[in-house]
């Protein structure tokens, strides 16, 4: 029996099949959105290249909310169906979940090249079994993650790309951009998903909105207003970090995902004075390790460690 596994974004669906407790490689398929009018299309197509299996269960991540068995992309118009999906390739099991749970999901197996370690921490610190994703990309959010004796996986839901800005991190802002232009910070997600870097360099630099992919380049480039924001911004995510250690104590590493996520990679000198700078409770931050998710095939590992 055969286990179809989907890791679907507003850009690309990434779908592969399992079988016996891993994902064959060859199966993995990417379908670009643009291509199809709905995921049930997808579903179709790569049953059909797959020469139709016999599918006992599926899980898909999705980009987007889900709630009692039901999804939708935020930025396609998708729609996701468990009772459907069942319907379409005979499942018996079909369960929905979102993407960053999936990273959560796969979190107690990575290792390797699968991760780069950013921040090292103390062998011999207390350990908890708990876990946190940071994903910081097109949006922002985090998933809790809690191995339980005997090594099941319990992730959390949360939405904490819409709590207001910790009051250290807006005066941080007030003090470089001015009052004025920090009000348009007023969620963690505005501040820290891809849109509030592009903020933040208009902010410093009194210009328009540029991409964030225009930054990027900008600074790799080597130019100084471009380098200045990323500079800011690793500082910034050290901050915020600080005060997640904290509210969920993830002793078994704090896992850093998402294109902005990646951005903070070389600049931990940047970002580890400010996850360390405050002396109250700090032997917290100090016992978290820092890891960057980096393989592209983590989502689906964790919808197939969801299954389990």
């Amino acid at each position: 029996m055969a286990m179809l596994l989907g890791d679907v974004g507003g850009t690309n669906a990434r779908l592969a099949i399992a079988r016996n407790g891993s994902i064959d490689a060859g199966t993995v398929t990417r379908f670009k959105g643009d291509d199809f009018a709905s995921f049930d299309d997808v579903v179709r197509q790569f049953m059909a290249e797959q020469h139709q299996p016999n599918i006992s269960s599926m899980c898909i991540a999705v980009a987007g909310p889900v709630s009692g068995g039901r999804a939708s992309l935020t930025n396609r118009a998708w729609s996701f169906d468990e009772d459907n999906l069942a319907r379409l390739t005979d499942a018996d099991q079909v369960r929905l979940i979102n993407d960053l749970s999936a990273l959560g999901y796969s979190t107690p197996a990575l290792s390797g090249d699968q991760l780069k370690t950013l921040r090292a921490a103390p062998q011999g610190r207390a350990r908890n079994g708990q876990a946190l994703v940071v994903g910081l990309g097109t949006g922002f959010n985090v998933c809790a993650v809690r191995v339980l004796p005997g090594g099941a996986i319990t992730v959390l839901e949360a939405e904490e790309g819409h709590t207001h800005l910790p009051a250290n991190i807006m005066a941080r802002l007030q003090d470089r951009v001015g009052a004025d232009a920090a009000a348009g910070f007023f969620s963690t997600e505005e501040t820290f998903a891809g849109r509030g870097l592009s903020r933040l360099h208009a902010a410093l630099t009194g210009t328009d909105p540029l991409r964030g992919e225009a930054i990027a380049a900008a600074m790799e480039a080597g130019d100084p207003a471009a380098t200045a924001t990323y500079d800011l911004f690793a500082e910034l995510v050290g901050l915020l970090c600080r005060e997640l250690s904290l509210r969920f104590m993830p002793l078994e590493g704090l896992f850093l995902a998402g294109s902005v996520g990646r951005s903070i990679a070389d600049r931990m000198p940047l970002f580890e004075p400010a996850f360390l700078a405050e002396a109250h409770m700090r032997h917290i931050p100090e016992n978290t390790p820092v890891f960057l998710i980096r393989d592209d095939m983590a989502a689906l590992q964790g919808c197939l460690a969801a299954l389990g």
